[in-house]
């Protein structure tokens, strides 16, 4: 009798719903921080909030840790239970795994730059500071410049390090938390523009009736 072949691992592992709830934990976690610190602020500028606690929790307490993995040895190589939830995501796309050099240049910016612009502007919008919008601009264009850096590269090489042969792996793990910080910060330049362009809008017919 021929033997049987080994059953593949299956798609949806303990740590899959492990990794999923720990995201989910940090939103709700940001959520509750908004909805405390910024019980002041406009219902538009509280949902910003919990964009912007989540962003900087992300930062902070999974992004710093990669990076503090991929500078001391790899994620591939770590045990650390934070290490598990990399090595899920790492399923979609290997350089998260392997320490690449683009990633983990992109990663040191992010959590050193993005994660303390995030805070800022997080004070900012809730202390109704003249710079919000300055900030707001800043770190969005950060995040999207991170966002591109991070595919374009390996995009024009054939993608090699992408895994796209699932559900999970494409549409959960590369597009969609990917995806999202495009798209928010998208939102959030938009949002500035207006702002922007309503403040200069003011300014000239106040110019205009002081004549």
């Amino acid at each position: 009798m021929m033997a049987e072949s080994p059953q593949p691992p299956a798609l949806i592992s303990s740590v899959t719903v492990y990794s999923l709830a720990a995201c989910a934990a940090q939103l709700l976690l940001g959520y509750c921080l908004a909805r405390r610190l910024g019980s002041k602020c406009s219902a538009t500028d509280r949902w910003v909030l919990v964009w912007l606690f989540y962003d900087a929790i992300v930062h902070f307490t999974l992004e710093g840790p990669f990076v503090y993995f991929s500078l001391t040895g790899t994620v591939a190589s770590s045990d650390n239970i934070l290490a598990s939830l990399w090595k899920e995501y790492g399923k979609a796309d290997t350089r998260w795994l392997h320490s690449d050099p683009t990633i983990v240049s992109l990663e040191i910016l992010t959590v050193v730059l993005d994660g303390l612009l995030a805070l800022l502007l997080i004070y900012a919008i809730i202390k109704d500071k003249y710079y919000r919008h300055f900030i707001q601009i800043t770190l969005c264009v950060c995040e999207l410049y991170g966002g591109w850096m991070t595919f374009c590269p390996d995009l024009l090489i054939g993608s090699p390090s992408l895994n796209t042969s699932n559900w999970l792996y494409l549409w959960v793990y590369l597009v969609f938390f990917n995806g999202i910080w495009v798209l928010i910060p998208g939102l959030l330049l938009w949002q500035s523009w207006l702002e922007l362009k309503g403040m200069h809008s003011n300014k000239r017919g106040a110019g205009k009736k002081s004549r």
